[in-house]
C-alpha cells in the first residue's frame, strides 16, 4: 500500500530527576551536598532509510514516545541518558509541525537526520547549587519536561523526471517499457492508483529515475478524480514529460488534453510550470495520430519539443532518453522549500518583552500562564521551604509580582500555575 501522508504525535522524553542527599559518613564532618543530576531525556528523531519508499510504518502508529532520562542518585551519581529514539522514513520525506505550519526539514539524502522533538534536560541535583555563600543547598530540580509536536509527514517523491497525462495515454506503458518497473496495466481509466518509480539507463550508460503519476483531469488541483492526492510528487522533479495520447482514440483533443494539465499544474503550484517540458506523442502507430500530430505541433509552437513514441511497440525511446539525460545534465537540483519555511528561520512566538500572561478569573482568584514559568514550575520540587524560596525569587525576577500589584492583588488571594494553587503574600 502506498502512503504518502500521515498525522502523528511525538513525544520527546523527560530529564530525570535531580537528587537531594548529604553526605553523611563516619569521621566526615560537614559533609555537604551529595546529590547527582537526571539524565536527558530522549529525542525524537526522523532517519532516511533508503530501504523505504512508503510512509505505512507511520500510518498505524500514530503515537512516538521517546525514553525518559534516569534520576540522580545519592552519593554524587549522575542519572543515565536515555537513547534517542529513530523513526526510519524514506528520503523525499518533509516534516511539518501542525501547531505553527512551518516545516521541521526536508529529508532527501541517505544519510539524513532531524530532530523533531528534543528531550528535557536533566534535573540539577543539589550538588550542582552548592556556592560559597550556601555550601548546602536544601533543593533540586526536576527534569524537564520533553517537547510534544503533532506533526504532518509527507512523502514528496525523489525523481528526476515527472510523466504526466491523462488516464490511459500509456504514462504506465512508457515506463514499463524503459524501466524494470511492473506496473498496472489494464485498459481503463485511473488503473494506476499510486505514483510508480523506475531508473532508465540510457544507450551510453547514463542513469536518472521516472515517476509515472496517475492520471490527471481537469479539476484535479480541486480533488476532481484522483484529486491533488499525487500532485505534490511532481514537485521534486527537473524535467516534466507530458504523454499525449495524438491518436485521439477517445474522442478528446490532444492539444485540448496538453493545456488541461497544464492548468492543473499551475493550480497546484505556479513554480511548477518553470520546469523544463517536452512532450512524448504516444500511440504514433495508429492512423489518425500523424495528422493529429501536425495539428498539435501548430498550437504548441517550437518552444516545447515534441518526440513521437509508440509505447505499446516499444519505439522511439532511445532518443528521447538520451534527450532527458543531455536536459537532467544541465539542470542543477533545487532545493524544494525556501529558508523562510523552516523553523529555523522563524522569530520564536515565546521570546517576547512579557513571556506570561495574568488572567482574573474571578475577585480573589488569579491564572498566570505562559511556558517559561509553566516550565520552571514543572522543574522545581516543591519539598523544602529553600525550594518554595527559589521558586518565588524567580516569578519575582519573571516581573509578576508586579503585574500582579497592578491589576489589584490583595493579600490572601489565590494565585495559580497549571494545578497548582498559593495564596498571594507581600
Amino acid at each position: 500500500m502506498f502512503i504518502d501522508e500521515v498525522k502523528i504525535e511525538v513525544q520527546a522524553g523527560n530529564g530525570g530527576n535531580g537528587c537531594l542527599a548529604f553526605r553523611r559518613e563516619k569521621f566526615i564532618e560537614m559533609g555537604g551536598p551529595f546529590g547527582g543530576n537526571g539524565g536527558h531525556g530522549g529525542n525524537v528523531v526522523f532517519a532516511v532509510d533508503e530501504g523505504l519508499n512508503t510512509l505505512i510504518d507511520l500510518r498505524y502508529k500514530k503515537k512516538y514516545r521517546a525514553k525518559n532520562g534516569e534520576h540522580g542518585q545519592g552519593k554524587g551519581m549522575h542519572g543515565k541518558n536515555a537513547p534517542d529514539l529513530i523513526i526510519k522514513v524514506p528520503p523525499g520525506t518533509v516534516v511539518s509541525d501542525m501547531e505553527t505550519g512551518f516545516i521541521l526539514g526536508d529529508l532527501t539524502n541517505k544519510d539524513d537526520t532531524l530532530i523533531v522533538a528534543n528531550g528535557g534536560r536533566g534535573g540539577r541535583g543539589n550538588m550542582a547549587f552548592a556556592t560559597r555563600t550556601n555550601p548546602a543547598p536544601d533543593f533540586c530540580e526536576n527534569g524537564e519536561p520533553g517537547e510534544e509536536k503533532i506533526l504532518k509527514v509527507e512523502l514528496k517523491l525523489l525523481a528526476d523526471v515527472g510523466l504526466v497525462g491523462m488516464p490511459s495515454v500509456g504514462k504506465s506503458t512508457i515506463i514499463s517499457k524503459i524501466s524494470a518497473a511492473k506496473p498496472k496495466i489494464a485498459a481503463y481509466h485511473f488503473t494506476t492508483l499510486s505514483p510508480n518509480l523506475g531508473v532508465v539507463r540510457t544507450k551510453d550508460n547514463r542513469s536518472f529515475v521516472v515517476a509515472d503519476l496517475p492520471g490527471l483531469i481537469e479539476g484535479a488541483s480541486l480533488g476532481e478524480g484522483l484529486g491533488d492526492k499525487f500532485l505534490k510528487h511532481i514537485e521534486r522533479t527537473r524535467v516534466i514529460a507530458h504523454v499525449v495520447d495524438m491518436s485521439g482514440f477517445e474522442g478528446r483533443n490532444p492539444y485540448d488534453d496538453y493545456v488541461t494539465i497544464n492548468k492543473e499544474l499551475e493550480s497546484f503550484n505556479k513554480k511548477i510550470m518553470e520546469k523544463p517540458q517536452i512532450v512524448l506523442a504516444n500511440k504514433m502507430d495508429m492512423e489518425s495520430s500523424k495528422e493529429n500530430l501536425i495539428k498539435f505541433k501548430e498550437k504548441v509552437g517550437k518552444d516545447v519539443p515534441v518526440y513521437e513514441i509508440s509505447a505499446i511497440k516499444g519505439e522511439g525511446f532511445d532518443q528521447v532518453l538520451l534527450v532527458l539525460a543531455d536536459m537532467l545534465d544541465t539542470i542543477k537540483k533545487e532545493p524544494l522549500y525556501e529558508e523562510e519555511q523552516f523553523e529555523s528561520h522563524v522569530l520564536y512566538k515565546f521570546k517576547e518583552e512579557q513571556p506570561f500572561t495574568v488572567i482574573k478569573e474571578s475577585d480573589d482568584v488569579y491564572v498566570v500562564k505562559g511556558e517559561e514559568i509553566e516550565r520552571i514550575y514543572k522543574m522545581t520540587w516543591f519539598v523544602t521551604d529553600e525550594a518554595f524560596l527559589r521558586f518565588s525569587n524567580k516569578l519575582r525576577k519573571l516581573g509578576i509580582d508586579d503585574k500582579l500589584k497592578e491589576m489589584g492583588i490583595k493579600n490572601g488571594d489565590t494565585v495559580k500555575i497549571l494545578d497548582y494553587e498559593f495564596e498571594y503574600r507581600e
